[in-house]
């Protein structure tokens, strides 16, 4: 039981206290999950981040789900997920209920352009955590600069290409890269 209360407020204070979305959070997880409390890896929170970020919903609650079921299961999933959910609809709830013109206010207007700059610090923190931890495979080193590339042409040229574009393509080079390596070790272990 002692984890299940764990889990659930350690992911209500990462989901209370951050602003601007999953890929903002990313860094906070990481920082508690694998260096604080060492529940996970961070090979494991690498592969997690991967992953939640190619399955269906918001990445940082597929993160908190994953960490919850690895330390407890289940009903550690549903504490996590909760955890992490819970702060943010119910913080969400009170603005709309009470304060129909809450933007409109001129110090939280002003609050929240300082906050966009945090969020873009805290995302390429957690990049650049990711990158520093990353193996430097040759392919892997190809891939990150391919995507980089790839996203500031995007953004340069104002092109509407999809994230999930970049991510189909790296997944489809990363398994003919694979199948033409494990190919070839498979001739030279014929040999």
């Amino acid at each position: 039981m002692p984890i299940l209360i764990d889990l659930f407020f350690t992911f209500a204070k990462i989901g209370m206290f951050t602003f601007g979305g999953g890929y903002a959070m990313i860094s906070l997880i990481e920082n508690t999950c694998v260096e604080n409390k060492k529940w996970i890896t961070h090979d494991e929170m690498m592969t997690v981040t991967v992953i939640a970020e190619s399955t269906p919903g918001p990445i940082a609650i597929n993160c908190a789900t994953y960490v919850g079921y690895k330390k407890g299961e289940f009903p550690g999933a549903i504490a996590a997920t909760l955890g992490m959910v819970l702060p943010s609809f119910v913080i969400i709830y009170l603005i709309s209920k009470f304060l129909n013109h809450f933007l409109e206010i001129t110090w939280v207007a002003n609050a929240f352009k300082g906050i966009k700059i945090a969020v873009g610090i805290l995302i390429v923190d957690a990049a650049i955590k990711m990158l520093k931890k990353m193996k430097k495979k040759p392919m892997q080193v190809i891939m990150v600069c391919f995507a980089v590339v790839s996203m500031i042409l995007i953004n340069v040229f104002a092109l509407n290409i999809s994230s999930m574009v970049l991510m189909l393509a790296s997944a489809v080079i990363g398994i003919v890269v694979f199948s033409i390596n494990n190919n070839l070790r498979m001739e030279h272990m014929k040999e």
